[in-house]
């Protein structure tokens, strides 16, 4: 999520993932997937600069789990499902 600061001063926290258009005039509009629209006092730069860092603390707490060895399977060869068909 993403802080940013409506027009009366409130800060909201936004999913960057339901973003589908940035309209930047004197205020920055931003509408998502779902139809709402919303107004914003930050400009469109600083909206993506905040999703793409968003985005990257995502993918390194995802690529920090990889190599826990508790996440791995164990003795692959003797691994057998339960469910067979």
């Amino acid at each position: 999520m993403i802080k940013l600061t409506r027009l009366d001063g409130s800060e909201l926290f936004l999913n960057p993932d339901l973003i589908e258009l940035i309209e930047e005039t004197p205020d920055t509009h931003i509408t998502l997937t779902n139809g709402n629209k919303y107004l914003f006092l930050e400009p469109a730069q600083v909206i993506i600069e905040r999703t793409i860092a968003f985005k990257a603390r995502v993918m390194k707490r995802a690529a920090a789990g990889a190599d826990k060895k508790y996440l791995q399977r164990r003795r692959s060869e003797t691994y057998r499902p339960f469910c067979q068909l």
